[in-house]
């Protein structure tokens, strides 16, 4: 008899490469006004992907959401200052 080869645990719990955050990575959303356009976003983007820890990072001028992917939460401070780096406002967290 073939021994299954099911990517879920015998628990119930399933194993999925759809994603890719990492185990204890954490996933912030920030909201940021200011942007209007694709160059709007790389230079957001770009600028937060300096600080220490961010694995990715999504912006979206369209909806003003900046989504941040990181090691450990990220200080606030340092993502406002990223974005005032970038030319634009970080409102807060969404």
């Amino acid at each position: 008899m073939a021994e299954n080869s099911s990517c879920c645990t015998p628990e119930g719990s399933c194993h999925s490469d759809a994603t890719d955050v990492q185990v204890g990575e954490v996933t912030t959303t920030y909201k940021v006004t200011g942007m209007t356009c694709g160059h709007c976003e790389g230079a957001v983007k770009s600028e937060i992907a300096e600080i220490a820890g961010v694995s990715s990072v999504q912006a979206a001028a369209a909806s003003g959401v900046v989504t941040v992917t990181s090691r450990s939460p990220l200080d606030d401070e340092a993502v406002r200052a990223a974005v005032d780096e970038a030319g634009y406002e970080l409102v807060g967290q969404a």
